[in-house]
């Protein structure tokens, strides 16, 4: 099972490709419910939401898939998901409040969001659309904070947009250049090290400064 996601992940044009040339309107259900769950399901972070999108944009540069389905589509999955999230997350709001941990979500994960809130405010909901892990955190903990939700659905509505259309674009421009195409899986694994690099940078400057606090790192 592991080996079977792990060789998904590492050659998600591969397989994409082969299901978009066989079963095209599987390919949509299939994007929809992997941006949907992995954008509304708190406990789902580990799924492929930047390389699928450029992927899409890829294939869609081939003829195996139409950007003008995909766009709308990804788009109402991603917001979705993220309401499904902030609903969890308002769900669950008062159980925090008097000291209820999650056994499936680490807490510097959650913490590390906090941060991240702290930083960008309610921009959080659009800037961590490009960070793996926060991007699946950020609406859960906006509810826990109690954000109100005609402010979370604003932000939504526009991250989403943005992340969709950004990527898939990319994917559907960079996807007719040769040498992109003859190298997807090499580019795939440089936007999941990209994708990546705020976390690993937050996490840095973190012990940084601990250490200058002198506390633990």
């Amino acid at each position: 099972m592991l080996t079977t996601l792990l060789d998904w992940f590492l050659h998600l044009d591969r397989h994409l490709a082969v299901l978009a040339a066989e079963y095209q309107l599987l390919v949509y259900v299939l994007l929809f419910a992997v941006i949907f769950v992995e954008t509304g399901v708190v406990v789902m972070p580990f799924l492929p939401g930047d390389s699928l999108l450029f992927v899409t944009g890829a294939l869609a540069a081939k003829g195996m898939l139409s950007l003008e389905i995909l766009i709308p589509l990804l788009i109402v999955a991603a917001v979705t998901g993220d309401i499904l999230n902030f609903a969890i997350g308002s769900a669950f709001r008062e159980r925090v409040k008097r000291g209820y941990r999650f056994r499936l979500i680490k807490d510097e994960h959650i913490a590390h969001t906090e941060r991240f809130f702290e930083r960008h405010g309610p921009k959080t909901i659009v800037l961590a659309r490009y960070v793996p892990i926060v991007r699946t955190l950020a609406p859960f903990v906006a509810a826990l904070g109690s954000m109100r939700y005609a402010t979370f659905l604003g932000y939504n509505i526009a991250g989403g947009t943005l992340w969709v259309v950004s990527l898939t674009v990319a994917g559907y421009i960079f996807g007719n250049i040769k040498w992109v195409n003859d190298n997807l899986t090499a580019v795939i694994m440089g936007i999941i090290v990209l994708s990546l690099v705020p976390g690993i940078v937050a996490w840095l400057m973190e012990r940084h400064r601990a250490r200058r606090a002198g506390g633990p790192v």
